[in-house]
């Protein structure tokens, strides 16, 4: 037998922190050794009066009675964002029944309605004490949406909840008894009332999780049903203001839907729902002014997501793959063919591969939409109030005064029909000015008072009676749909001192190193979180799919597989609080929002 002597290694063991370093010749590893409640009571007595810097020994995990306690990110100053905390409580204790957890759209809707729980609670327990966001406690705070959140989380194992607090100070003098006071008597006190089964009410978290699942039950049966929305019977579609999401309770007139277009859907939980079905197709909210129509049409946007019981839009959803489209002057467009829209540019210029610092409307809205027809849109919302007059329509008189040789531009109206024709994608749009485009209607709704009727068969019969003179100039097809590869280098994250830096500073902006990305024409957006989760997916995307081959569809769905599949904490290697799940159509508009980006067309 051959036997092998191996050289003594010199093993070295130091603390940094809560971590223990260990070296084991060149090679060094790090154990992460778990505290308790009391050695935190001891280090926050310590540092009591000192300077706030000394803060930053206390990142790490903390075992209490009940829960981990886990301080991911301490803040550099009381003015600073607050410090990122979690709670880990095991399910022995939390206790929730297997029947609230059973299937991923009843975690995702009890882990909201979880987040709103403890927002609710924090708010009571917070209590400002010292300088800047001293003594603060606060959740990601959700609006009418329910979304997956990195806020909570629940599973058979556990449930979480990240959060932030204001570590207090006066000045920059570090109040640890007063930090004492929050982490061993408010936060316990927050994280029983509202993490622990008990001490909730069973049948509103039973209703709450039900109808997400009812709701997203309905979303999931439109196609088989032919439809790509759907709009329930007493549905309150009007909002307080163009800034409280919340539904308008005084003289909010409850909706019906017209007998023809009436469908009924069996719900798992609730039994059956009556309400409008949108057909698949081509479809026209018409009416007067101050009748109801934009108001149905952002109640449809807005149904790609599932809503809060009691939100009035309950059970308003629509195809998961709809994109609200919009004329969005002065937005940088990159390499997109844009040539089914546009073509024959005074001075020869090119369509199939267009770029623009400053767009028109009508170049945007026809960027926005073959942008979307990239990554798979199904069907498309316009309401004429935000969209391109030239880029709607072209009437007889001004075909008869400017020849189509003299006009780029090809109206909407036709090609509405062979994107249902071609790709199957489905529009509703939003129409008061032109009857021209109940020539290419299969569906049309009339809004009178808030309320709809069914007046296809009028529409068509006017059409008949009074035939339109216009010359459809959209020819035979819509066009080839081309792929884009994105190039990696131009999408570059750092500013001048080479390091990362992504910001979200409302739910329109997003810096992304040196540059500002504006989505304020991005209309199903609905939370600050979600821009903070596409902020990071870009950088993801970046270092794991950006290649010389993969286009941007492609790298869509590899992230929202990702996300699927890992949660939202795959995108970043830190424990975020407050990022919230988006949809790939929102991620590749920020993308293609970017004025550095470059891109191939491929093959």
């Amino acid at each position: 037998m051959r036997q092998y002597s191996r050289p003594f290694h010199r093993i070295e063991i130091r603390a940094q922190g809560q971590t223990l370093l260990c070296t084991i010749g060149l090679k060094v590893f790090t154990i992460i050794v778990m505290q308790s409640h009391e050695d935190l009571k001891q280090h926050l007595i310590r540092i009591d009066g000192k300077g706030y810097k000394a803060y930053k020994d206390l990142k790490g995990s903390y075992a209490f009675p009940e829960y981990t306690f886990s301080i991911d990110h301490v803040q550099g100053d009381p003015f600073a964002a607050p410090s990122r905390c979690r709670v880990e409580m095991p399910q022995s204790i939390a206790r929730f029944p297997d029947d609230l957890i059973r299937s991923p759209i009843r975690r995702i809707a009890l882990a909201d309605a979880l987040t709103r729980e403890f927002d609710s609670q924090s708010r009571r327990a917070s209590k400002r004490c010292g300088t800047g966001n001293s003594g603060l406690i606060e959740i990601d705070r959700p609006k009418q949406e329910v979304l997956e959140r990195t806020s909570a989380s629940v599973n058979d194992e556990r449930v979480e909840a990240r959060f932030f607090v204001g570590l207090p100070a006066k000045g920059r003098t570090i109040l640890g008894r007063e930090a004492l006071r929050i982490i061993n008597e408010s936060l316990p006190a927050l994280v029983d009332c509202s993490l622990k089964f008990k001490n909730l009410d069973p049948a509103t978290l039973q209703h709450f999780v039900e109808t997400i699942e009812d709701a997203d039950a309905i979303r999931k049966g439109l196609r088989a049903r032919g439809l790509i929305a759907f709009v329930a019977n007493g549905a309150i579609l009007p909002r307080k203001s163009g800034i409280d999401p919340r539904p308008l309770e005084k003289g909010a007139i409850p909706f019906n839907a017209p007998e023809t277009l009436a469908q009924t859907f069996e719900r798992p939980n609730q039994g059956p729902i009556t309400g409008m079905g949108i057909p698949q197709g081509v479809t026209l909210i018409v009416g007067g002014g101050y009748h109801g129509k934009s108001t149905l049409l952002r109640a449809i946007e807005c149904g790609v997501y599932n809503h809060v019981p009691g939100d009035g839009r309950d059970y308003v959803v629509c195809d998961p793959d709809i994109v609200k489209i919009r004329a969005e002057d002065q937005r940088a467009v990159t390499g997109v063919d844009i040539s089914p829209f546009i073509n024959n540019l005074p001075q020869g210029r090119a369509t199939t591969f267009f770029s623009t610092e400053n767009a028109s409307g009508s170049t945007s809205q026809a960027a926005n939409i073959v942008e979307a027809l990239e990554v798979g849109a199904k069907g498309f919302l316009i309401d004429e109030d935000t969209a391109a007059t030239n880029f709607m329509i072209r009437d007889h008189r001004m075909q008869e005064l400017i020849a189509k040789t003299h006009e780029p531009i090809t109206p909407f109206i036709d090609k509405v029909r062979p994107l249902y024709s071609d790709f199957g994608v489905s529009t509703i749009l939003v129409i008061g000015g032109s009857g021209d485009y109940f020539d290419v209607a299969d569906t049309v709704i009339a809004m009178e008072q808030y309320q709809a009727s069914d007046v296809t068969a009028r529409a068509k019969n006017i059409a008949m009676k009074y035939t339109s003179r216009r010359r459809s100039e959209g020819g035979s097809g819509f066009g080839i749909l081309r792929h884009r590869i994105p190039i990696p280098e131009s999408l570059d994250p750092s500013r001048l001192s080479r390091e990362v830096h992504l910001k979200t500073y409302d739910i329109e902006t997003i810096a992304f190193g040196t540059e500002k990305i504006d989505l304020s024409a991005v209309e199903q957006l609905v939370e600050k979180s979600q821009v903070r989760a596409i902020a990071h997916a870009m950088m993801y995307a970046k270092i794991k799919y950006m290649n010389e081959d993969a286009t941007l569809a492609e790298i869509a769905d590899r992230i929202m597989q990702d996300v699927a599949e890992q949660g939202l904490d795959a995108l970043t290697e830190e424990k975020f609080a407050d990022l919230a799940t988006f949809r790939k159509f929102e991620w590749v508009a920020a993308v293609n929002r970017l004025r550095t980006l470059k891109v191939q067309s491929k093959g």
